[in-house]
């Protein structure tokens, strides 16, 4: 085995060991403790997965998929099912922005534990199993073992909101469980779809279609496509997103906002477009204007939003909106933007869901209308709040601006009537997006202090800043350097335009 084998298989070994170990060691602040250590461990074993070979800038159309480092072993021999992971220039941003927002998640928990019916072990415990569902999500290259490791996440995140949310969580993780359980379903019956008609479930060889007949791209893109919309959400199906992370503990929106998410969006780039490219190019269009519409209806209901957490998560339909703009256009531009828009949301609303957490501990409310005045008596946390959400608005030079932009041109690019006008369209839903995070800062920072807010210290924890450092780091850093991002992706990027378009 080598080294880069040996940390593929110890990104997803050491958080199962780890959630194991926290829930079995006895004391609770222990249990945190043990459950945090294993998740530092993991994001120093992600880091490294870079190192590999990286001549795949330079290589051809075929294999799309080409790993730095893989492990491929037989796994059900009867059925002929492998357990094949694999990382890249695409999957890689992703693993290490999940291993280091459950990091600070759980480092987070030795600070302050939600109030709920469990312990802080368990719910370390949870967001453990959640990081390995999603990690495994992200290195799968078998169809099969992707649809497994997609499903494990399902169970603890109900768990976390039901064991740890607010006064109406059981109904929201109701809601996350059954539209979840509707996309597996789809997913299922996709998944499928394409290894009974190709006879294999490698991604690697089902990549560029596989042979695969144009009926049946176009039903397995549906499916997959449908499937992978619900997870992500995209508008329409996004109507349960609002209601979870209203009601999730402040780290169970941190995770379901920054990286749960992107399962679906990364799995629409790698599974649905690249298995099913026929079906791709049929759909671009329709992807598009849906696309556009979830930018415009997320803008215009954010606007209309008076708690704090709900406007933050209505926020989240319109920036997956661009990121399936890029995605839409079936170039390399927009699947970068795709690409780099993923990340910047996960840091960027990652940071926001922890300061709204951290108001809504402080004040005991997320009303807009009763937290006027923050930077009156918690200047520290309203300059931060501020930052957040300039960055998320797309403010050049900060990490939100990239992802927005660059689907704006890949639109414009692609040509047409159709396409420039959802261009235009798109950047007045970047109008919106500026008009309703502006108007939350003048609600929330601004004006006299409420009787919420006056009582407030203006200091702020050391945990706090702990947690949130990173986060303004590399929204300052992705921002300033997209290369960071974008450097690593293009060459597995062009590999899968090369195979889809043509």
């Amino acid at each position: 085995m080598t080294f880069g084998q040996f940390l593929l298989v110890a990104v997803l070994a050491v958080p199962a060991l780890g959630a194991v170990a926290a829930a079995a060691v006895p004391g609770d602040r222990a249990g945190r403790l043990v459950g945090t250590a294993a998740a530092a461990l993991t994001l120093l074993a992600a880091l490294p997965l870079a190192g590999g070979d990286h001549g795949w800038f330079g290589y051809g159309p075929r294999p799309a998929v080409q790993a730095w480092h893989q492990v491929d072993v037989s796994w059900v021999p009867g059925l002929d099912l492998r357990f094949h992971l694999g990382v890249d220039g695409i999957s890689w941003p992703l693993v290490v922005l999940t291993a280091l927002l459950t990091l600070l998640c759980c480092g987070y928990t030795l600070w302050r534990v939600p109030a709920g019916g469990g312990s802080g072990r368990a719910l370390v415990a949870l967001l453990l199993v959640v990081e390995v569902g999603i990690l495994g999500t992200f290195l799968a290259l078998d169809l099969v073992l992707f649809f497994l490791f997609f499903e494990v996440v399902l169970l603890p995140m109900y768990a976390i909101i039901a064991g740890w949310g607010g006064d109406d969580r059981r109904r929201a993780a109701r809601k996350f469980a059954l539209y979840t359980l509707f996309g597996s379903v789809l997913l299922l019956v996709g998944v499928y779809v394409v290894v009974a008609a190709a006879g294999t479930a490698d991604l690697v060889t089902l990549t560029g279609g596989a042979g695969l007949s144009r009926g049946t791209q176009l039903a397995a893109f549906t499916l997959l496509a449908l499937a992978f919309a619900v997870k992500s959400p995209l508008w329409p199906l996004h109507s349960w997103l609002p209601d979870a992370h209203t009601q999730a503990p402040t780290v169970g929106s941190v995770i379901l906002a920054g990286v749960l998410l992107k399962m679906g969006t990364y799995g629409l780039i790698r599974v649905a477009v690249g298995v099913a490219p026929e079906g791709a190019r049929w759909a671009a269009p329709v992807l598009g204007v849906l696309a556009v519409a979830a930018i415009l209806v997320g803008g215009l209901v954010c606007l209309a939003q008076s708690e704090l957490k709900r406007l933050i998560a209505y926020s989240s339909v319109g920036h997956m909106g661009f990121v399936l703009l890029g995605v839409a256009t079936l170039t390399a531009t927009g699947l970068q933007a795709a690409l780099i828009g993923n990340i910047a949301h996960g840091v960027i609303t990652g940071l926001l869901f922890f300061l709204a957490g951290a108001i809504k501990d402080r004040t005991r409310t997320g009303s807009l209308a009763e937290l006027s005045g923050l930077r009156e008596t918690a200047p520290r946390l309203a300059g931060l709040l501020g930052f957040a959400a300039v960055a998320s608005l797309g403010l050049p030079g900060l990490a939100g601006f990239w992802g927005e932009a660059f689907a704006v041109v890949a639109a414009v690019r692609r040509g047409g009537g159709l396409w420039t006008t959802l261009a235009v369209l798109a950047a007045l839903g970047g109008a919106l997006t500026a008009a309703y995070l502006l108007r939350l800062l003048r609600r929330v920072t601004h004006g006299r202090p409420s009787p919420a807010v006056a009582p407030l210290a203006p200091g702020l924890a050391g945990a706090e800043l702990a947690a949130w450092a990173p986060l303004v780091l590399l929204a300052l850093a992705v921002g300033l350097a997209p290369a960071l991002v974008l450097s690593y992706a293009s060459g597995p990027v062009g590999a899968l335009v090369g195979v889809v378009t043509r």
